[in-house]
């Protein structure tokens, strides 16, 4: 029972950790929200009462798209916006007892765009054809929640489901700002707020809700899966985009809107020794329109499809794991506001650049 278990703990440390480390998909803006975290069976580890797990993401975004229509043109003229994206969570469990566990995480963020729209201009005219990169570094939106298994783990130690309910502070910087070249009447540089898609937080407070689940059927082989929502009822955090000063088509984008965020994955898994190897498939998105709140003003909704390989090695009290989803459908989809725009003759659809592929690593600590 105890090396059934282990293969699944092993599993559990693997997809969960690397599955909450949900940033952004380019343009697209999910922010951390820390690693989740399926505490173990009491076989397992009698003693351990806490477990401390880091984990890292890093991605590069160039590749823009409308919809599912990939605008290849863009890295043709040379013309894209470039994203490079990289998160360390540090998170810290404790565990209360068989059932119960609490978590609470703390991302930092370090993330770079680089874009020429934004720059070379002048009373709203790109004239220069400049390219610049804007910089951001700090704390993200911190994270706290409370799990439960939902089925006695003494009893079912083949499979089992945890529910989780957190709450997502607004402690990361959304309104940071880096300067943006040649925008005013003496074309010069101006000290302004960075696009959305790499603010290091939102500046909502929300609420997350969670379903993590396993399945043994054999002492090697079994199959998981994770479900994540965050609900930010907040419509808008008041924070300027500028987008208005590019045409006044936009100006029902002046400011940022603070969406909900999602995230599904699911796949099977092998235990070899001390290695647990996983293949899945993974969904991640931000949604249209929330659940609770207004949707209104400047966001990029869309979704990305992944493939995503993992691995992870057991120590004693040491877990490492790594995974990288490699995506196959990328869609922006049409926001309120392209909606609002749009006419029965003329869609609007704005763009938004996605990323191939994310490296995920981390491990987790326990004692």
């Amino acid at each position: 029972m105890k090396k059934t278990f282990l293969a699944a703990f092993s599993l559990t440390i693997l997809s969960v950790a690397v599955a909450y480390n949900t940033m952004a998909q380019g343009c697209v803006a999910l922010r951390g929200s820390g690693p989740g975290y399926m505490t173990p069976h009491p076989d397992a580890s009698k003693n351990d009462k806490w477990i401390f797990t880091t984990g890292y993401r890093y991605f590069m975004s160039n590749k823009h798209y409308k919809g599912t229509e990939y605008q290849k043109e863009r890295i043709e003229k040379g013309t894209e916006v470039i994203n490079y994206q990289t998160a360390f969570d540090f998170t810290l469990t404790r565990l209360l007892n068989d059932r119960w566990s609490v978590m609470v995480d703390l991302p930092i963020i370090h993330n770079t765009r680089s874009s020429m729209y934004e720059h070379g201009l002048v009373n709203g005219v790109n004239k220069f054809n400049q390219r610049h990169t804007m910089h951001v570094f700090g704390l993200g939106d911190i994270r706290m929640a409370v799990y439960r298994w939902l089925l006695d783990p003494k009893k079912h130690f083949k499979g089992n489901i945890q529910a989780g309910l957190g709450i997502k502070f607004a402690t990361g910087a959304y309104d940071y700002k880096d300067y943006w070249y040649n925008v005013g009447p003496n074309e010069s540089k101006e000290l302004r707020t960075v696009d959305q898609s790499i603010q290091p937080g939102d500046g909502g407070t929300g609420f997350t809700a969670e379903l993590n689940g396993y399945y043994s059927f054999t002492r090697s082989i079994g199959v998981y899966g994770n479900a994540y929502y965050l609900v930010n009822p907040r419509e808008q955090n008041g924070v300027r985009t500028y987008r208005e000063t590019l045409t006044p088509a936009l100006a029902n984008e002046a400011i940022m809107s603070v969406p909900d965020q999602y995230m599904f994955r699911a796949g099977a898994n092998v235990m070899i020794n001390k290695f647990t190897l996983a293949a899945g498939v993974r969904l991640e998105g931000i949604p249209v329109n929330d659940l609770v709140g207004g949707s209104g003003d400047f966001r990029r909704p869309g979704y990305v499809w992944s493939a995503e390989p993992a691995v992870a090695y057991a120590f004693k009290k040491v877990n490492l794991f790594a995974s990288v989803p490699v995506a196959f459908v990328r869609n922006r989809t049409q926001s309120v506001t392209d909606k609002a725009r749009s006419t029965p003759t003329n869609k609007v659809n704005g763009d938004a650049a996605f990323a191939d592929y994310v490296i995920n690593a981390g491990l987790s600590v326990r004692f």
